[in-house]
């Protein structure tokens, strides 16, 4: 069926499934200071609906589901046919782009990297606050509704009893409340010449609760296998420094840790050969025991670490394995 217009209404979407599903709960709370309703758009039809508030199926013209950049087009439709009040977009690599392309074809505002949403005031805003000088000080932000707002992982995470009360994110429902909007023909200006399956890495550095990750203080590509062996013994992931993903190309850019990367909050952060610049260290401020090692005894990482060694990690990385297995 095609879904009713709704201005209240609160849309919510990601190609990250973890990410929906945290957005989908985001999107039923403000939904409830709207007064309308809370909608996980979905733009593939076997996708599963999230396990809260019900789901936004868009249909174009034939039957594949609608990805790459018409992804853009299709929500523009949606947004010029329901007119909602908010639309939640996950903050990925993807999200920033079509959040970004939907700012211009739709002219609503946008609220980039968010937490602690709500909707109040005199005016009836959507309001946050996002992290400014690399995470060090917290920034109230805010916008007029109809708006957009880019939001990262764990911004609408369970707390407390209710956490325990309510279903595990990650879980779907058996298809709730699936509505349908047509949203027409879509034109694709790409013309597909190839596919290549991208590497990823073995461990989804979100959810890992050890993290060793290396910096420019490797001299080769070859000698990350000592952080590695670390990784493995403290039964940890494998993380990096923008420099060895973005620079060097030495791991992809999913071990990037930092400002432009993932945002991690594990038990163990250990970093290794990283100097510690403000878009690193922004990216990993939130981990519960940060320990450092870098002969530069004057390094920044060790303003911000629990614990520090200061040494050649070609000799600590040895002599720590080897004390961890006893």
């Amino acid at each position: 069926m095609t879904t009713a217009t709704g201005k209240g209404d609160v849309l919510s979407y990601s190609e990250d499934g973890g990410l929906a599903s945290e957005l989908a709960r985001g999107a039923a709370s403000l939904a409830s200071a709207t007064g309308g309703r809370a909608l996980s758009v979905l733009t593939d039809p076997s996708a599963p609906a999230t396990a809260a508030g019900g789901a936004l199926l868009l249909r174009a013209a034939g039957s594949a589901p609608i990805g790459g950049e018409l992804v853009e087009e299709a929500l523009a439709a949606a947004v010029r046919a329901m007119s909602p009040a908010v639309l939640l977009i996950g903050a990925t690599r993807r999200g920033r782009q079509v959040a970004a392309k939907l700012a211009v074809s739709t002219g609503m505002g946008v609220l980039s990297d968010v937490t602690e949403l709500s909707i109040g005031g005199e005016d009836g805003a959507l309001s946050g606050k996002r992290g400014v000088y690399a995470g060090r000080y917290r920034a109230k932000v805010a916008s007029p509704l109809p708006c957009i707002a880019l939001v990262p992982h764990g911004a609408f995470e369970e707390k407390g009893s209710e956490a325990a009360a309510a279903p595990s994110p990650a879980a779907p429902l058996d298809r709730p409340a699936v509505e349908e909007l047509d949203v027409g023909t879509l034109t694709s200006r790409v013309r597909l010449v190839e596919t290549r399956p991208k590497p990823k890495g073995s461990v989804d550095l979100r959810s890992a609760e050890v993290i060793v990750s290396a910096g420019r203080g490797f001299k080769k590509r070859e000698d990350l296998a000592l952080a590695e062996e670390l990784a493995r013994t403290l039964g940890g992931a494998l993380g990096a420094s923008r420099p060895l993903s973005s620079d060097l190309g030495w791991l992809g850019e999913e071990y990037h840790v930092g400002l432009t990367g993932i945002y991690v909050r594990p038990r163990l952060y250990v970093a290794v050969g990283i100097s510690g610049q403000l878009q690193h260290v922004a990216g990993i401020k939130d981990s519960r025991l940060i320990v450092a090692i870098n002969k530069d005894k004057q390094a920044p990482i060790f303003q911000v670490a629990d614990y520090g060694i200061v040494g050649d990690l070609y000799q600590v990385l040895p002599a720590l394995v080897a004390a961890l297995r006893g």
